[in-house]
Parts: structure tokens; sequence; C-alpha cells
């Protein structure tokens, strides 16, 4: 029997698995200061993530690293907070997220204001825990073809900083240093 070629995913637009997630912020998210946990915001920050590579990848995905997590403005009791989250762009198995963090006030009629953003990868995996394939993103706007390109250079950056921290590593352990 001869084994097929694999056939090529069909690609999905970018709005085909962009989300928004929305949670009002009470006593139980503070820390010390009385404002909102920086980890609480992670965690939703994870979420919308996670529901948007699961989207576009047809099924489950897991985080493989969080980088560039910025927070611009406290969030405070009270805020209702928006994470909106879409793929910026695609590998084999693998998928950048970006994330926009975005709070309402609540004694304030103004706009919601930006208050953190963060770059998350997952990976989409099988039954077993296996990596599996998920459909290349199709950026449909001019700002999704920026957010693709910029995320091919972060991709870049990643690889390049692994690649040198495991250099660095190999030559310690080669010159007795045990880490």
């Amino acid at each position: 029997m001869t084994e097929q070629p694999e056939q090529p995913i069909p690609g999905k637009p970018t709005s085909a698995s962009r989300t928004t997630l929305s949670h009002i912020m009470t006593h139980n998210d503070t820390n010390l200061l009385g404002t909102v946990h920086g980890g609480v915001i992670m965690k939703l920050v994870d979420d919308a993530a996670g529901a948007v590579a699961g989207r576009h990848s047809g099924g489950p995905a897991v985080t493989a690293s969080m980088d560039e997590m910025v927070f611009l403005e406290p969030v405070r009791v009270g805020d209702l907070v928006h994470v909106k989250a879409q793929v910026n762009w695609t590998g084999r198995s693998s998928m950048e997220v970006g994330v926009r963090v975005t709070a309402e006030r609540w004694n304030k009629s103004d706009p919601a204001a930006q208050v953190g953003s963060a770059y998350l990868v997952f990976a989409a995996v099988d039954a077993d825990g296996r990596p599996r394939p998920v459909p290349p993103v199709l950026p449909e706007t001019e700002q999704d073809k920026r957010r693709y390109q910029e995320a091919q250079i972060r991709r870049t950056h990643r690889l390049a900083r692994r690649r040198a921290i495991k250099e660095l590593r190999e030559k310690r352990a080669a010159e007795g240093f045990g880490d």
C-alpha cells in the first residue's frame, strides 16, 4: 500500500477565530495594593488566547509560551475588562496569538482604555498530546498583515534567543560549570 501525500489544510481567515472575553473585576481579584493582581489579568489573557487557538486549530491547543506581557495601567475593582485575542501567525503546529486588554472604568463614562497586551504561542495537540498540524492563518486587513509580519519577527527572535541560551549552557557545561 502506498502512502498518500499529506493534503494541505485549507487556511482560515483571521476573523474566524477572533474573540473577546469580558469580565467585571471584584475584590477577589485584588493584590495588596488594592488593584487587580497581574496574575488575574494574565489568566484572562491565557483563557482568551486559548479559546482563539482552539477555535483556529479545530481542537485542543496548549500554551507554549507567553512573552511581552505589558501592563500599561492598573485595573481596579468594578472595571469591566475586555480581553481581545486573535491568531497573528501560524506555523506547522504552532500559533502566535495577540491579545489586547482594555478596561471600562466603572466610575467614568470614558471609552475603554488599553491597560495591557501580550503575545502567546500555542501548540495544537492531538489526543495523545503530540503536535498536530494547524490551518494557515489568512490575514484579511492591512492591520492583520502587519501583525502577521511582526509575529514572524518575534518568532525569529524567540528561536534565536533559545538557540543562544542553549549554546551558552553547552559551552558552560563543557567548561565544567554545572548549572
